[in-house]
């Protein structure tokens, strides 16, 4: 299927890995001029080189940022001034007590989580409105629903994302622009692999073994009983971005295996 997207610019933030680098492949593989983004330079600048050896004719550029400082982020917007497509996907986690969570630690989800896809879209969004056209993610998670008891804070900005993110396409009425979020479930990313991998090790089982017993016991409402793939988020994604998708807006789609339990 031709998403539509050549000509397009595309800015992915967090896309150095996980589910912002699967998005970033797909989009640039569709044609999208993708903008690579990542807190170390030289990280950026040698995945830029990597990709664009990986995928000839595909466009690549990147650009370093720490989206906990707000200099940096307008760094970014100097010089990136317009996308046509904005994937608000970083952001941090971290499992914690609640009542172990400082102010400090509340603050910084917050800043990265929350005010990062603020920050940007505060910028690119009235563009998008003045052109008529654009498209904006908000990468959240199915902790926004179900928010997860061993990082309270973590699920309170996924939550966050989605208030913003209907509120923004409120803004959108009577145009082509649209602004949805996406609600990925258990993915299997590195630092997940990671974690089960030495899971796997300390109980002396497979990793295979491993993966069985957490949807058993750590996720059991999940439907399809394993991880979603980075790819398959990145293919709701794309879709999304696309001029085919542009009767879905103000939604917040779920990409979680059936974890949540609703119908809606």
């Amino acid at each position: 299927m031709d998403l539509q997207l050549s000509g397009k610019t595309a800015l992915v933030t967090g896309s150095t890995a996980g589910i912002g680098l699967a998005v970033a492949k797909t989009l640039a593989q569709e044609g999208a001029e993708v903008i690579l983004n990542g807190r170390n330079p030289e990280k950026v600048a040698a995945l830029v080189d990597k990709l664009s050896g990986e995928l000839p004719g595909a466009k690549f550029r990147g650009i370093a940022a720490d989206f906990s400082k707000a200099d940096d982020v307008n760094k970014l917007l100097a010089e990136l001034p317009e996308v046509d497509i904005l994937i608000n996907n970083v952001g941090i986690f971290e499992p914690k007590n609640f009542a172990d969570i400082p102010d400090e630690d509340w603050m910084r989800f917050f800043e990265v989580n929350v005010l990062s896809g603020v920050r940007l879209s505060r910028h690119y969004f009235p563009q998008m409105l003045a052109k008529n056209w654009g498209r904006i993610i908000f990468v959240s998670s199915e902790s926004a629903l179900q928010i997860p008891t061993e990082m309270i804070h973590y699920g309170t900005t996924k939550t966050a994302q989605l208030a913003v993110s209907r509120g923004l396409a409120e803004l959108t009425k009577g145009t082509n622009v649209t602004v949805n979020s996406v609600l990925p479930g258990p993915t299997f990313s590195e630092g997940v692999g990671d974690f089960i991998g030495n899971m796997a090790t300390m109980n002396q089982v497979s990793v295979e073994e491993m993966e069985k017993d957490f949807f058993k016991n750590a996720r059991p409402t999940s439907i399809i009983q394993r991880f979603a793939t980075t790819q398959e988020i990145a293919n709701m994604v794309a879709y999304l971005v696309s001029p085919l998708a542009s009767a879905t807006n103000g939604a917040a789609i779920r990409v979680d295996g059936g974890v949540t339990k609703t119908i809606a």
